[in-house]
């Protein structure tokens, strides 16, 4: 079950000994984005998840051919939230404020270390969260399983109340 981290760039140039990535571009507000009613979220969440559910993991990959899982949560804040994120795992790690375990709401992003790379999903609410996993492709896994507790780093809200 081994995580996924897009390359990290700096100034687009790509780093030494990393895979290039997608040069889509992006855009964030900077005003403060309202959440919808947490019963609408879950829902929300729940039917792109469906859109994407099954789709393999693909370094790199950002469409239903194969999606990492940077491409994935940055696709279901745009269908869900009508929200551009960056494209990377180390840059979507830097969005938003920290917030802890107890804290997650549906729609906080979640992010692990999984050995030399960082792996990120979604939260969907009832201890669980969305992602693109290396095994299985895009699935639900919880955050108490096994192997996810052992590797889980933190959760970043960039949705306001």
């Amino acid at each position: 079950m081994a995580g996924c981290s897009s390359p990290q760039h700096e100034s687009g140039k790509k780093l030494a000994g990393k895979k290039p990535v997608s040069s889509l571009t992006y855009s964030i507000s900077t005003g403060p984005i309202k959440k919808q009613p947490a019963q609408n979220v879950v829902r929300s969440l729940h039917q792109a998840y469906q859109r994407w559910r099954g789709v393999p993991y693909r370094f790199g990959g950002v469409d239903t051919e194969g999606i990492d899982c940077s491409a994935f949560t940055r696709s279901l804040y745009q269908e869900v939230y009508d929200m551009s994120l960056p494209r990377s795992t180390y840059e979507q790690i830097e969005l938003g404020r920290e917030i802890t375990k107890n804290e997650l709401q549906p729609g906080d992003l979640v992010f692990f270390r999984t050995g030399r790379t960082q792996h990120n999903g979604v939260y969907v609410g009832d201890g669980k969260f969305a992602h693109a996993s290396s095994s299985v492709g895009v699935t639900i896994s919880r955050l108490d399983n096994v192997y996810w507790r052992s590797r889980y780093w933190q959760a970043r809200r960039l949705l306001d109340e």
